[in-house]
């Protein structure tokens, strides 16, 4: 009878994987690390080194954590986070021979007294980020603490990881697995920031801290926990002011408008996206942040039902155009007018227009989208479908973004499939609808259970 390894799955949430983030890191199946974990099967060759990789383990201890399954006692969800081999312990330095290990454990590793819970694993993630805010925020009330005598040299390798942290989180088809590295990333940050230095070095390290915070509020937003990005896009805000960093700000705030957008909470969105758009027009002209906060203005006055704003506010945005030059920086800015055609095809259909929407989003899927602007596009082009009350539509477009969210976890892909469920009702009799939005609230149910 399987027995299931709560050590593995408490070692493996302290190093802040979900299963599906750590089946990509590994290159398996969710399934597959769900069956070593219910004590079905064990990781074969080709997985062992990649896993051990991933929880900074050594083969010995993955041994006994894959060989305790139920017995001995269960680390706590603050000793889980040290569950790393001390300096030198491994195979050669192993005592298997001279009795049995302290409290059941392996010598390398401390002894623990209890069974944790392990939501409480996930409860010390949040916790140590809710530290984090109150900190960063105390110190970017303080005023500079020293003098400008040198640029700290720390700065431009800080920069770099920033860059190469939203490449990464770009590239990812889940994005979670990029948060254990924003995390280590914070956790410098806010030690630099601690530090004593003068007025040009603090705006930078505030430049590169709001940069790090609108990520890991994207991250947080990816997987509908919308209170810890709104945190971060909160911090995001309070340091970019800070720098005087008016486009910067600007995007801050437009994504913090974001989630009251995917809330469908259309009139809390909108004074929070006027000031975004004020703060854009003091920015840099060169740059395309006020075509995105226009185009996000769009889709709010969609949800509003002003087609005449809407119209006016897309067409804002599609001046992005008439830019020269680098528009946006591939991280906390990315809108070049790519995305102009799913955006309207989005508020044409939020609108109740399937005869403007359809033909702007079939030229979205022309394009080279990601896993999830194609699943927002197909969702779309779903909800026409429903519009029209044509099922066999319904069915082809929203089959392949159920597919979709399956796969990635994508808490947005999920967003976007809950949206269309309102529109079922009128086709649920029949059975074909009727199991579709059955298998997108089993999708929801599984989504909040993780």
């Amino acid at each position: 009878m399987a027995v299931p390894r709560h050590r593995l799955i408490a070692l493996r949430k302290s190093r802040g994987f979900t299963q599906e983030s750590l089946a990509l890191a590994l290159g398996v199946e969710r399934s597959t690390v769900g069956r070593w974990e219910n004590g079905e099967r064990e990781p074969g060759p080709r997985a062992r080194p990649k896993l051990r990789t991933a929880l900074a383990i050594d083969d010995a201890t993955l041994i006994d954590l894959l060989a305790d399954s139920d017995h001995g006692p269960v680390p706590t969800a603050a000793s889980a986070a040290h569950w790393v081999p001390r300096p030198g312990a491994g195979p050669a330095s192993r005592t298997h021979d001279s009795g049995p290990h302290r409290g059941g454990y392996p010598d390398d590793l401390d002894p623990v007294p209890a069974r944790p819970d392990l939501a409480e694993i996930d409860d010390m993630h949040r916790r140590h980020a809710l530290r984090l805010f109150s900190m960063v925020g105390a110190m970017l009330a303080l005023p500079p603490l020293g003098e400008d005598l040198a640029e700290l040299p720390e700065l431009a390798g800080y920069a770099r990881l920033n860059t190469s942290l939203w490449q990464v989180f770009t590239l990812a088809s889940s994005k979670a697995t990029v948060l254990p590295l924003v995390r280590e990333q914070q956790d410098v940050l806010t030690a630099s920031l601690a530090q004593p230095h003068g007025p040009a070095t603090r705006r930078q390290l505030c430049t590169l801290t709001a940069d790090l915070y609108q990520l890991a509020g994207e991250i947080h937003f990816d997987a509908n926990a919308y209170t810890d990005a709104a945190h971060s896009y909160a911090l995001a805000a309070q340091a970019s002011k800070d720098a005087a960093a008016f486009d910067l700000w600007a995007c801050a705030l437009t994504r913090h408008a974001f989630i009251s957008v995917y809330e469908r909470k259309f009139a809390d969105a909108r004074p929070m996206l006027e000031l975004a758009a004020a703060l854009a027009r003091r920015g840099d002209s060169g740059l395309s942040t006020r075509h995105w906060v226009a185009a996000v203005q769009a889709e709010t006055f969609a949800g509003l039902g002003d087609l005449d704003a809407c119209q006016r506010a897309l067409d804002t945005a599609d001046q992005v155009r008439e830019l020269t030059g680098p528009v946006h920086n591939g991280g906390w800015l990315r809108f070049d007018g790519s995305r102009l055609a799913e955006e309207r095809g989005t508020c044409y259909t939020t609108l109740g227009r399937p005869d403007l929407a359809e033909a702007a989003l079939t030229d979205a899927l022309h394009q080279d989208l990601s896993p999830r602007r194609r699943a927002s596009v197909l969702t779309d082009l779903a909800v026409i479908g429903a519009q029209r009350r044509d099922p066999d539509q319904v069915l082809a477009y929203a089959q392949a973004v159920l597919d979709q969210a399956r796969r990635t976890g994508s808490g947005v892909i999920g967003s976007k499939l809950r949206g269309l469920r309102p529109h079922l009702a009128p086709l649920l009799a029949d059975a074909r609808i009727d199991h579709l939005s059955s298998e997108i609230t089993a999708l929801a149910g599984s989504a909040a259970g993780r």
